[in-house]
């Protein structure tokens, strides 16, 4: 009787690719997996973190504007967000940060 083909993403085990371009492909792509979910994981918090501080004021948030707008830029040069996403995260954190520094 034929194994049936898992339909998750992580597959069941029971099935493994035949070719070794395609086992190296597996572990690449597992590998490349952790690193992009570590890296999503720090932008994340980053954001968290300025958005945070955005709730203490503008003279707390101003110092971290760089260094989020920083970490934005790195993570569309990996290839982990699309530059355009960039560019719109940075555009409304600048602008949040902007207006509260104007109804001061």
């Amino acid at each position: 009787m034929p194994v049936p083909i898992s339909r998750n993403r992580q597959g069941d085990g029971k099935r493994m690719a035949n070719h070794f371009s395609a086992i190296k492909r597996v572990a690449q792509t597992r590998k490349r997996t952790a690193v992009n979910r570590q890296r999503k994981g720090v932008l994340r918090a980053t954001l968290r973190n300025f958005r945070e501080s955005l709730a203490g004021g503008s003279e707390k948030a101003l110092p971290a504007l760089p260094q989020t707008l920083s970490g934005i830029d790195k993570a569309a040069q990996k290839g982990l967000i699309h530059k355009n996403t960039a560019a719109r995260l940075k555009s409304r954190l600048t602008a949040r940060l902007n207006a509260l520094a104007a109804s001061k």
